[in-house]
């Protein structure tokens, strides 16, 4: 069994941030695979289904913890321990400041680079987490970086986050049997990160 984790905020006025890039992710999964309905449980709403792969279906469950961004690693710790699962068997999909918009990589362990999220999950689990980082791109100074992955994509920027959020769901079926970079690469086939930076446009670099 597999645990794909979405980081964001619960609240609805966190809903369209950049910083919810985790949840909008889970949503699309769970959509294009026909999962269960959303319910309460690990401190999360989950849903649980099946990823179908060249070697045969997987069980998941999503998750969207309600312990808001910085304290992912609460839920995902509970649901660890009912499953008697380990931190192999957990993916964390979540906005990443130091990618450039619309890229796509796939980490397994290492440090959280400054990612709350990440530090609380890897303080409960322990380093060896699969991460899905999504590119949003850094807004230049780090006394932006709060109030910028607070706030919701702007319009330039929905073409390239939608086509990864159709993208990420098509491919799924290679992060389930553990092809990690051939998950990556099709991600990235399917929706090519922007040749320019979208946000010039918003008025946003």
């Amino acid at each position: 069994m597999l645990i794909l984790l979405g980081q964001g905020n619960p609240e609805p006025k966190y809903l369209g941030n950049r910083h919810n890039l985790g949840f909008m992710a889970m949503d699309a999964i769970a959509e294009a695979h026909g999962f269960g309905p959303w319910r309460d449980k690990f401190q999360s709403v989950v849903s649980e289904g099946w990823i179908e792969s060249a070697q045969g279906r997987t069980k998941a469950l999503l998750m969207k913890p309600k312990t808001y961004y910085n304290e992912t690693g609460r839920a995902a710790s509970e649901a660890v321990r009912f499953y008697k699962l380990s931190a192999e068997d957990v993916t964390v999909f979540h906005d990443e400041i130091d990618l450039a918009p619309g890229r796509v990589r796939v980490k397994r362990g290492g440090g959280h680079s400054g990612n709350n999220g990440l530090r609380s999950i890897i303080s409960h689990l322990g380093p060896e987490v699969r991460r899905v980082r999504m590119g949003v791109g850094h807004p230049g100074d780090k006394s932006r970086v709060m109030p910028y992955v607070l706030s919701d994509f702007p319009k330039a920027e929905t073409q390239w986050r939608d086509a990864l959020l159709d993208a990420i769901p098509r491919a799924l079926g290679f992060l389930a049997a553990g092809e990690d970079e051939r998950f990556q690469t099709e991600v990235m086939r399917l929706a090519p990160a922007p040749k320019s930076d979208p946000r010039k446009s918003s008025g946003e670099t």
